[in-house]
């Protein structure tokens, strides 16, 4: 379902989705689709018309407690919120694209009561089946989407956390799956696990064959 088109500016997105009659708007962001190791998490969020919250917003722009805090509050206020989970095999097998854009329409699917209208971050996305708004920076510009923002990356940053104690050595509690130089230290020294991404430039060059001279 193709995007509406939006002459004003991307903060007023949500009122303009009342005007035209939707009250169930949905904010929809995702987490980790830049890492090597490790699901995209997406996550999507109904709040009140009337809800303000404090700590809303670009959740890359927020310290780990804040982020905390806002996860807190908005599941407190939400009507409904959801997320949807994509593992690192089926990134690899369909790109992290498609993987962040199926996980979104995971999320919107989730959602009880559902969505009639969604604001999603980033370019138009593939199938999430719901009629919507692609906003460019969206975490930063719509209170909507950063608080999708906030409860997909503390959700992931919780499972990267779980997944550390799977896959000890890597230091996946710290850096999240990211490409950190220790990161790449650690998959060089131990290999690839089987939550690597091997689609990812850095993993794949760990699972190349040595061949003999």
């Amino acid at each position: 379902m193709q995007g509406l088109p939006l002459g004003s500016e991307p903060p007023a997105a949500q009122a303009w989705a009342y005007r035209q009659g939707y009250r169930r708007v949905a904010g929809v962001d995702e987490a980790g689709r830049g890492a090597m190791a490790g699901p995209v998490v997406a996550a999507a969020v109904i709040l009140p018309c009337e809800a303000e919250l404090s700590l809303a917003g670009d959740s890359k722009q927020l310290t780990p407690q804040q982020r905390e805090a806002a996860y807190e509050e908005i599941r407190a206020s939400a009507v409904a919120w959801a997320v949807g989970v994509v593992g690192a095999e089926i990134v690899d097998r369909i790109n992290v694209l498609r993987a962040s854009h199926l996980g979104m329409a995971q999320a919107l699917a989730g959602l009880s009561p559902e969505a009639d209208f969604a604001l999603v971050d980033g370019l138009e996305p593939g199938g999430i089946g719901v009629r919507h708004l692609a906003l460019v920076k969206g975490d930063a510009l719509s209170p909507l989407i950063g608080a999708a923002s906030v409860i997909a990356k503390v959700t992931r940053d919780r499972i990267m956390q779980r997944l550390d104690l799977l896959y000890p050595g890597y230091g996946l509690a710290r850096h999240k799956g990211y490409c950190t130089k220790a990161h790449v230290r650690a998959l060089e020294e131990r290999g690839a696990s089987v939550i690597h991404r091997r689609s990812f430039a850095a993993v794949a060059a760990q699972c190349m064959p040595h061949l003999a001279v």
